[in-house]
């Protein structure tokens, strides 16, 4: 057998190590997999005032269905509240003058259940994001406001559409390729340094970290400021994916399985 220089092994060991890891590829998360976080989003809709004391950034603003303007957000600069009914209520957020989202709420007759039908425009592409989010009471029912108002836990997720569980990796010597279906992206290396992440307003640099052959931890930043991180490690037979996300800022964990598509192992730079 031919045996390889000493130099020649320390060259390629990055990129040994990083094929036997099984990140090269596009990957699909499985929705029905997904463990949502238990901490209850909180909202008040009372005296014709829209609260949401758990999102990020805070709101509280009129329910007239009027545009106003909300700081803080890297996504939008104004939102709008609309009561459609005594059960159903709408959520718009627009930047420069452009729907950024659209949400509807609707409470079940017993009040118990909520339904969030959510249309996301991601910056940086021309598809819309469609998904469904049903959530339960915690607790009983405010008296005397809108049957929104309450805390609710998520339970699970229903009809996302393709492009929001879609994401492919390739591995780059010392350093990963990162694309979504949506269009963010980056390229880094495994130094702990900051990288300038594409797309999207709300993460600006991202840091990586191999744990080892199979696990990897991404920490994303806004302007310096970390406001997320997520593992992932691969399965044994390079199939699956096991993604532990936190959301710092909100704090919360939320746990997903995607699987890898097949034939995607080998790719070219995306």
């Amino acid at each position: 057998m031919k045996r390889i220089p000493g130099l020649l092994l320390l060259i390629l060991a990055p990129l040994l190590a990083s094929a036997q890891s099984g990140l090269d590829g596009t990957w699909r998360i499985d929705v029905t997999k997904a463990q949502i976080d238990q901490k209850p989003t909180i909202f008040e809709l009372k005296n014709g005032m829209f609260v949401c004391s758990t999102c990020d950034p805070k709101l509280n603003i009129k329910a007239n269905g009027q545009e106003q303007k909300v700081a803080g957000s890297p996504y939008v600069d104004m939102e709008k509240i609309s009561m459609l009914s005594g059960r159903t209520v709408e959520r718009v957020g627009s930047k420069d003058g452009k729907v950024r989202f659209r949400a509807t709420y609707t409470v079940s007759a017993d009040g118990r259940t909520l339904t969030e039908k959510y249309e996301g425009h991601p910056a940086n592409s021309a598809q819309a994001v469609v998904a469904t989010t049903v959530y339960s009471r915690v607790g009983e029912p405010e008296s005397g406001a809108h049957a929104i108002s309450g805390a609710w836990k998520g339970e699970k997720y229903e009809g996302v559409s393709d492009n929001a569980l879609t994401f492919s990796y390739s591995m780059n010597g010392d350093g990963l390729n990162y694309k979504a279906s949506t269009g963010e992206s980056y390229s880094a290396k495994f130094d702990g340094k900051d990288y300038p992440f594409h797309g999207d307003p709300g993460t600006t640099e991202v840091v990586l970290k191999k744990l080892d052959d199979h696990t990897f931890e991404e920490t994303y930043k806004r302007n310096g400021e970390v406001v997320g991180k997520q593992r992932m490690t691969i399965s044994s037979d390079g199939k699956s994916m096991n993604i532990v996300a936190q959301d710092t800022r909100r704090g919360t964990t939320d746990t997903f399985v995607a699987g890898k598509k097949e034939g995607s192992d080998t790719m070219a730079d995306k």
